[in-house]
């Protein structure tokens, strides 16, 4: 009988991949860097046990959206104070800091607990196409 492996924290490696995001979808570039960040794309995938990968994705302002979601896409943040809401549309904040919009999108595809917090601090998201990574020597990825 065979039985089932279980992935331990300390037997885990872990690899850094680059992501260029000039001209893919924002949705779907942000589920395919939720899987890597949770580790479904390796064989010890445990869904308790944080066995992802590092990912770096550059040009973050090259991103493309379809439909009219560039001016129908709305952002809120509340200060918490009366009358403390604010909302930004996508195109604005697009412009403004590129690197929230793939990061909310990333988020908005991990778990919401302790799992989750640990697995995206692993996403290095920049908006050019330099980053200071190079030391881990990291894979180039195409979606």
């Amino acid at each position: 009988m065979e039985k089932t492996s279980v992935a331990k924290k300390e037997k885990i490696k872990r690899n850094w991949y680059v992501v260029d995001a000039e001209g893919k979808i924002l949705g779907r570039l942000a589920s395919k860097v939720a899987g890597i960040l949770m580790g479904k794309n390796k064989p010890i995938y445990t869904p308790n046990v944080d066995t992802g990968d590092f990912v770096i994705v550059i040009n973050a302002d090259k991103i493309k959206v379809t439909g009219k979601k560039l001016v129908d896409k709305i952002y809120y943040k509340h200060s918490g104070y009366l009358g403390g809401l604010k909302k930004e549309n996508l195109f604005s904040l697009l412009n403004r800091k590129p690197e929230f919009v793939i990061k909310h999108a990333v988020w908005g595809m991990l778990p919401k607990n302790k799992l989750g917090r640990q697995m995206i601090k692993k996403l290095k998201v920049y908006r050019g196409t330099n980053h200071h990574h190079e030391a881990q020597k990291p894979e180039v990825i195409e979606f």
